[in-house]
């Protein structure tokens, strides 16, 4: 399979540059268009995959399953500056499921488009070749799921949009990214969840809790981007407690739920200033660099091409990092208000010595 991006970050690893320090004699490049999914499991374990060394973009860090739309997913405006381009539609839910397939062999489509039906159950060979005949362009993933069954249908319903993504315009290659939550029902039976790399760009997908990919990167084992550690360090605060079993599933099963119930009542009810569900961000520097020299970027700001929009990103968080030629390091979640204030600190006994 030919590489695909899959996240919204720069390709390059270079430092963020806000949009006012652009290069005014040429146009910053067009986001594409692109959607990912994180896939939430019966036990609350999330699906990344670990991109190859010779990929052609993010070599080497875990992502969330995903890439560019494609004109079978559907339309969207052709004005970068139109709103309804950079938010949650049917093109970027069909886009999200068919990358999501053709990425890691995960299928979200039922035998109808009754909720309650189980995930369409079909061979590890079937779907395969699937995915292979999908990502070739020999069938339309519509087409081809209707082959599986006249009555399946994409479970496009269940996937709760959770932050959209706009690329800096200092990178050559930009993105445009609706991020997905999709909670695999408790009751669905685990082979429905094989995930398969696509031999290419990823090995082997793994499934862990929020926290432990965290902790991962924080020990500096794996690499993740700010937009995937930003996401993952929110959901964790819900799924994941202090205390619990080393496996996931060995929380009860009414405990699992309530932590879904509070994660998805923080995506759509947390106003900062709106919810999560909403919220657009293209990152920039934030006022100077943090204490021990990381980067700060800000999570307020929605890119050029939406300057004179109502859409808004988050308000209340910073986020750390330390780039580096493998990746960013050192990444972390900090609250504004209080980095701001340490800020002001530093810089007052500064100027008093």
């Amino acid at each position: 399979m030919p590489p695909k991006p899959s996240i919204p970050w720069s390709t390059e690893n270079k430092p963020i540059t806000s949009d006012t320090n652009s290069k005014k004699s040429k146009p910053p490049p067009r986001p594409s268009p692109s959607a990912s999914t994180i896939v939430i499991s019966q036990s609350n374990k999330i699906l990344l995959l670990h991109r190859t060394k010779t990929s052609s973009a993010f070599p080497s860090a875990h992502v969330f399953p995903g890439g560019n739309l494609e004109a079978s997913d559907g339309s969207l405006p052709n004005d970068d500056s139109d709103p309804t381009r950079h938010i949650d539609s049917m093109a970027y839910r069909t886009g999200a499921i068919r990358e999501l397939f053709e990425e890691s062999g995960v299928l979200l489509a039922r035998e109808s488009s009754d909720p309650n039906q189980p995930l369409l159950s079909l061979t590890p060979e079937v779907r395969l070749a699937g995915r292979n005949d999908v990502h070739g362009g020999k069938l339309k993933l519509a087409e081809w799921l209707k082959q599986q069954s006249p009555t399946a249908v994409l479970d496009t319903d269940s996937l709760i949009p959770f932050t959209h993504w706009i690329t800096p315009t200092n990178v050559p290659k930009r993105f445009t990214t609706q991020m997905y939550v999709y909670f695999v029902p408790v009751t669905e039976r685990r082979r429905h969840l094989l995930a398969t790399a696509d031999q290419v760009e990823t090995m082997s997908p793994e499934w862990k809790k929020a926290s432990d990919w965290i902790a991962e990167a924080r020990s500096g084992k794996i690499i993740l981007f700010p937009p995937q550690y930003i996401l993952l360090y929110l959901i964790s605060t819900f799924l994941d407690k202090e205390g619990d079993p080393s496996e996931s599933r060995d929380v009860p099963e009414e405990e699992r739920m309530e932590r879904r119930e509070r994660l998805k009542r923080f995506m759509t009810e947390d106003r900062s200033p709106v919810p999560w569900t909403e919220k657009v961000i293209s990152p920039v520097p934030g006022p100077a660099k943090w204490i021990d020299g990381r980067q700060i970027l800000a999570l307020d700001k929605q890119g050029p091409e939406l300057k004179n929009s109502s859409l808004k990103g988050d308000t209340s968080r910073y986020v750390l990092v330390r780039f580096s030629k493998e990746g960013p390091r050192d990444v972390e979640v900090i609250d504004r208000q209080a980095a701001e204030k340490k800020l002001a600190e530093v810089a007052s006994t500064s100027a008093k010595l």
